[in-house]
């Protein structure tokens, strides 16, 4: 980002204290709750454009991930490599009721019970 020299090193310190101290988001999004944050996180000013919830591009740099939809046992592994990934500090949010505890779908063979089940959770 090039800045004026008029502003400089007084704003650039700013925006490096910004980026290091800000919570990096990682959505692993499995259905439709995922659609669900997705609107949550836009919002109606779309503040993302201007760097206000920082959205990783992957695990290694995320500070934390929201799990979202059904988990099955086919996602489980993927789902443990990806946690196993992050940096620590890291922080998982389980979000909706299929990621909690495996939603309407809980009496399915394939679905896991809950994503609690495979990683640590911090919130529900």
């Amino acid at each position: 980002m090039q800045l004026p020299a008029v502003l400089g090193e007084p704003i650039r310190f700013v925006l490096n204290w910004g980026r290091r101290y800000s919570l990096w988001v990682f959505n692993f999004g499995l259905a439709c709750c995922a659609i669900e944050f997705i609107a949550t996180s836009m919002g109606r000013h779309d503040f993302i454009r201007l760097g206000v919830i920082p959205f990783a591009h992957g695990p290694r740099q995320a500070d934390l991930m929201v799990v979202s939809g059904t988990v099955t046992d086919k996602m489980a592994p993927a789902i443990k490599r990806l946690y196993e990934q992050m940096p620590e500090p890291k922080y998982v949010i389980s979000f909706g009721a299929c990621s909690n505890c495996g939603g309407p779908y809980w009496d399915s063979y394939s679905v896991t019970k809950g994503v609690d089940q495979l990683i640590p959770v911090d919130v529900y």
